[in-house]
């Protein structure tokens, strides 16, 4: 491989980049768009679900349940409803996802200590978040019953009883509990998956249609260092990039990164050559922009967005779908940058996936070139 032909191809891909400066800039922003948007906008938490009440018991005893949900972060009780048909009626047309009932027994009850039931109306059209919010309510009404219980249990004995058992929770690497923190690291992997394939997609069969592919045969231009030199000037723009994103994951998101930044760039730039490998394997074989187009999106962005684990979680699939996500290089990425943003751990807990990713480049590289040189010949 001859270094200077190399350079040659990167330097004439880089005057095509600099002298298309609206490409340029979508290449830049739209990482940056992606991030803003889906950090903003994609949330998994629940909280402040929209609640309204039926107090048909009135008394001090189920004003006290109903300061319990007002309190908690998760509920916003937004009104009281004058019957059970009308919480009915506000959770079918929206207005509430969560709607509690309290029957005129409930203060008589727990004063002659019998079992009081409270009813809990729920919108099962998202059943995850409908699932969530039921284990709040579930949370809060336990709580609840623990202090009528040990209440009951100090007026009997005359002095405070503490409960048996005390529980102190503890949340390693995510304390708040906030889905940004889960989200914007896999958001980057994404990101660099889709602008890497994208990148260099259209580069090759550009060539081809533009007739300029013609001109690069005539030369002593070898296939190994025409993939190189074409690679060398969309990976510089792709750095850009992961460098924007990974500023705007901490600065702007403050998403914690407790490991190390040199290895989370070296794992970056792996991740990125064999993104851009696989935009110049597609490019070769498919000699159509559009074609090309359609599937380096076909296989960036369905692949990292639902088969990585960014977002649905790999164990709850299909078994033929976990199999499939063993050969989708974002799985990898997303565990590896999540591990450095959240845990902070090092090369040695994520020796497989390193590994995984850099054999993976140095295969779709080894295949994009020997196709170049088959379209060559």
């Amino acid at each position: 491989m001859n270094r200077r032909r190399a350079r040659a191809v990167a330097r004439k891909e880089l005057l095509h980049i600099v002298r298309d400066p609206i490409s340029l800039i979508m290449a830049v922003a739209v990482p940056l768009v992606l991030l803003l948007l889906f950090g903003w906008a994609l949330s998994l938490d629940v909280d402040r679900v929209p609640t309204w009440v039926y107090d048909a018991d009135r008394t001090p005893e189920s004003r006290e349940l109903i300061a319990r949900f007002e309190a908690s972060r998760f509920f916003q009780v937004g009104g009281y409803a004058g019957s059970q048909k009308a919480i009915e009626e506000r959770i079918d047309r929206g207005e509430a996802m969560l709607g509690l009932v309290i029957p005129p027994d409930y203060s008589r009850r727990l004063a002659l200590d019998q079992e009081a039931e409270v009813q809990a109306l729920l919108d099962g059209s998202d059943s995850n978040t409908a699932s969530i919010a039921l284990g709040y309510v579930e949370a809060v009404a336990r709580a609840h019953a623990q202090a009528l219980q040990v209440r009951a249990q100090n007026l009997k004995l005359g002095r405070t009883v503490r409960p048996p058992v005390e529980a102190r929770l503890r949340v390693w690497y995510n304390g708040e509990l906030k889905s940004r923190n889960y989200i914007v690291p896999g958001l980057i992997a994404v990101i660099l998956m889709i602008i890497s394939a994208l990148l260099t997609s259209l580069t090759i069969a550009r060539e081809w249609e533009s007739g300029t592919m013609e001109q690069l045969l005539s030369t002593p231009l070898r296939p190994a260092e025409l993939v190189l030199g074409k690679l060398c000037a969309f990976f510089a723009v792709g750095l850009v990039d992961m460098v924007i994103a990974i500023t705007v994951g901490v600065g702007v998101f403050r998403v914690p990164l407790r490991g190390s930044l040199l290895l989370l760039f070296f794992t970056g730039c792996l991740f990125l050559f064999g993104g851009l490998c696989w935009g110049i394997l597609l490019s070769a074989l498919a000699r159509s922009q559009l074609l090309a187009y359609q599937l380096g999106m076909l296989t960036s962005f369905l692949p990292a967005f639902l088969l990585s684990g960014f977002v649905y979680a790999i164990e709850n699939m299909p078994a033929p779908i976990r199999a499939i996500t063993y050969i989708v290089p974002a799985r990898y990425f997303v565990t590896i940058i999540k591990g450095i943003y959240l845990k902070g751990v090092g090369i040695g807990v994520l020796a497989a996936e390193i590994a995984f990713l850099a054999v993976y480049a140095a295969l779709i590289f080894v295949a994009a070139t020997r196709v170049m040189r088959q379209k060559v010949a």
